[in-house]
């Protein structure tokens, strides 16, 4: 069964952000730090010398938004990597060993799946007066590897039972190599899925934290970008555009993000391939 033309066309899609938020500040026409700001521009709207017009301090829009890629790229990209190491790490031995340590680890998952998962980030982020990327990180990680593991868990549960984990048993291979060897390997293509979801949603929450003013203190995250379109909203018409700038962005990171997801969930799944 081959990849749906969706899940092709989510793949072009974060390809595009991807190249973007890797090369974009060098794309960007303009600087976005203090030499950027040009208050005799305000509130400008589309131009050749600025695509998408300037801000409430006469920054180019495009510039901000393709150095918000790279922000967006890297929280993203760190965060999914840890999740997913923890997650599936955690969620493979609980299923492999079972009992207490199952016990003990599926309640703490349970606890983090029940509290509100952008609560605990916003109490994380607001323990430090001027959060960072490490502590955006860090907020993002608490209870992001919880669905890894959730994933890992139920794979691991049905592999153990498979003839040649009990062969690999049978011929003296510990826990350690077990696992390693025999079950995470097969049991990434459901995390590659979770991953991929994994990537739209920490995009999704990063940008809620900087709208909230609680992301990295800079003024060209996605996030932040939204929240001074939503205080200058009814200064120009143009803000009222500038407002769809960064919503566009978010909506075609997560949209890729799903399409690509469902597509790899169709194409990864057995039984779906013998459909087709």
């Amino acid at each position: 069964m081959k990849l749906s033309v969706s899940a092709k066309i989510g793949m072009v899609m974060l390809a595009v952000f991807v190249v973007l938020g890797v090369f974009g500040p060098w794309l960007a026409p303009y600087d976005v730090g203090t030499r950027g700001i040009d208050l005799a521009h305000r509130f400008e709207g589309s131009s050749g010398a600025h695509l998408f017009g300037t801000d409430s301090t006469g920054r180019d829009t495009l510039s901000q938004l393709l150095f918000g890629a790279r922000s967006a790229l890297q929280i993203s990209l760190i965060v999914v990597a840890i999740s997913a190491a923890v997650g599936l790490t955690l969620g493979a031995v609980a299923g492999w060993f079972g009992g207490a340590v199952d016990e003990v680890l599926m309640r703490v998952v349970d606890v983090l799946m029940a509290f509100p998962g952008i609560l605990l980030n916003i109490a994380i982020v607001a323990t430090v007066a001027e959060p960072g990327l490490g502590i955006m990180i860090a907020a993002l990680c608490a209870n992001g590897w919880v669905g890894y593991a959730r994933v890992a868990r139920g794979q691991v549960l049905a592999l153990r039972e498979r003839d040649y984990v009990k062969a690999a048993i049978a011929l003296g291979a510990g826990d350690a190599r077990v696992i390693g060897r025999h079950l995470v390997p097969n049991l990434m293509a459901p995390a590659l899925v979770q991953m991929t979801f994994g990537f739209g949603g920490v995009i999704l929450v990063e940008a809620s934290l900087s709208f909230l003013g609680l992301g990295p203190q800079v003024d060209y995250t996605w996030g932040a970008m939204l929240d001074q379109a939503r205080t200058f909203l009814w200064k120009s018409e143009w803000v009222k555009l500038y407002t769809l700038v960064p919503g566009l962005a978010i909506l075609w990171v997560v949209l890729a993000a799903n399409l690509l997801g469902d597509g790899l969930r169709d194409w990864l799944d057995p039984r779906q391939r013998g459909r087709g």
